[in-house]
């Protein structure tokens, strides 16, 4: 028989470092929230006229992206066409067709899953949507999804606003200042506290597009 006991690890000391740690998770998350929130709540102010709206396209004019009071209204049937004219908004200002990104809500991801791009053999990639649930890239956009992007309600409809581009329409940036050290009231650690500065802002709108989109 071992003739030494078992020290017990001190339950609270445990519970207090899981309560620290959840918290610095918490925090980080609604940093994450409110920088992605601001960020994408400034786009729409940048986005080159030419580039959004019913009567969208530089050359065409005519590419009906939505606009406030008529939202594009979008289903799984015509959510492919809407990707495409976004991307074609972007040719008509001779933007380069690698880099380019859209982001999307969780609502026109599910539209996505259910349209045609979920059979293998149209996505082209040998693997369906529904098998693997990534979005991955479509008319040469890579898809992120968000539910942070602007929305409200326009008269009897919920509208989103979506945006696409590349990375060299806008430009971001963010610091830890005034960073400091203090003792942790609930366990015996020391914290680190600090001041998060961000900014962004549009450097060229015709390199973005938008779309002002509402479910049917």
């Amino acid at each position: 028989m071992d003739s030494h006991p078992h020290r017990l690890s001190d339950p609270t000391a445990a519970f207090a470092a899981e309560a620290t740690v959840g918290a610095a998770v918490c925090c980080l998350e609604q940093m994450k929230i409110t920088i992605d929130t601001a960020v994408l709540g400034t786009l729409d102010a940048g986005v080159a006229a030419a580039n959004k709206g019913a009567t969208a396209g530089a050359i065409s004019i005519g590419i009906n992206l939505g606009v406030a009071g008529t939202p594009l209204i979008v289903t799984a049937a015509n959510i492919t066409d809407t990707i495409v004219d976004m991307g074609t908004v972007l040719d008509e200002q001779n933007m380069p067709e690698t880099g380019r990104w859209l982001v999307i809500p969780p609502w026109i991801g599910g539209l996505i899953k259910k349209s045609d791009l979920s059979n293998a053999s149209i996505s082209g990639d040998g693997v369906s949507l529904l098998r693997n649930g990534r979005m991955g890239m479509i008319d040469r956009f890579t898809l992120y999804s968000s539910n942070l992007l602007p929305k409200g309600t326009d008269t009897t409809h919920k509208y989103t606003r979506i945006f696409g581009g590349l990375s060299s329409g806008l430009t971001f940036a963010s610091q830890l200042s005034n960073v400091e050290t203090m003792r942790s009231e609930i366990t015996f650690g020391t914290l680190l506290r600090g001041l998060h500065v961000y900014g962004s802002k549009v450097l060229d709108g015709t390199a973005l597009v938008e779309a002002y989109v509402a479910p049917s």
